[in-house]
C-alpha cells in the first residue's frame, strides 16, 4: 500500500516572517548532546550565507527545533529548511561513520506565516519558553541553545520571565 500524500500548503510570500518547527524522525532525541546542537546552529549559519534569510530567533531542543526566519533576496523557506535538514544529516552521518541511509528528520516540517506583531511576540514567547515547557530548564535564561538571552539583552524579556511570569496561553500553546 502506498502512504497517502499530505495536503500541506505552503504560502510563499516575500519578506514575510515564518515560524518553523522541524522534528526528529519518530521524535528520537538526536540533538541531546551539545556538539549536535552546535552543529545544527553552525549549519543554520552556513545555509544563511547561501540562501539568505534573517534568523530572528531560535531554540534547539533534544528532538526538534523552532526558528523564526525572514527569507531575503528571493530565498524560499522550504528550501532553507530542506537544506538545513539535509546538511545536518550528511554531517551527522559522516561524524558517526555511517554510510547507509538513515532518517534523522520527519519528512515534513511545520510552518506558520506570522500575521502581525502580536502573532510574532506570541511565537517568540512560545519558542523561548519551550525548554521550560519540556523540563530541560527551570529558567529560559539557563538554556544555552536559544536566542532568549539576545532578546532579553534587547529589553524584550525582563529578568525572571518564564520562571514566575508566563501567560497561560503560552504554556498551553502547541
Amino acid at each position: 500500500t502506498v502512504a497517502p500524500m499530505t495536503n500541506i500548503r505552503r504560502y510563499k510570500s516575500s519578506n514575510q516572517i515564518v515560524f518553523i518547527t522541524a522534528v526528529c524522525y519518530q521524535r528520537v532525541s538526536i540533538l541531546t548532546n551539545n556538539p549536535e546542537k552546535q552543529m545544527l546552529l553552525d549549519i543554520m549559519r552556513e545555509v544563511k550565507s547561501q540562501l539568505p534569510f534573517r534568523l530572528m530567533a531560535y531554540v534547539i531542543l533534544n528532538d526538534h527545533f523552532h526558528c523564526l526566519i525572514r527569507p531575503e533576496d528571493g530565498s524560499d523557506f522550504s528550501r532553507i529548511v530542506q537544506s538545513i535538514k539535509l546538511r545536518f544529516t550528511h554531517r551527522w552521518k559522516a561524524q558517526h561513520g555511517i554510510n547507509t541511509p538513515v532518517k534523522l528528520w520527519q519528512r515534513r516540517f511545520w510552518d506558520h506565516v506570522i500575521r502581525d506583531n502580536e502573532d510574532l511576540h506570541r511565537h517568540l514567547d512560545y519558542m523561548h519558553y519551550n525548554p521550560v515547557k519540556h523540563g530541560l530548564a527551570k529558567d529560559p535564561a539557563d538554556w544555552h541553545w536559544s536566542s532568549f538571552k539576545v532578546h532579553q539583552a534587547k529589553g524584550r524579556y525582563p529578568l525572571g520571565w518564564g520562571v514566575v511570569q508566563i501567560d497561560d496561553e503560552i504554556k498551553t500553546m502547541n
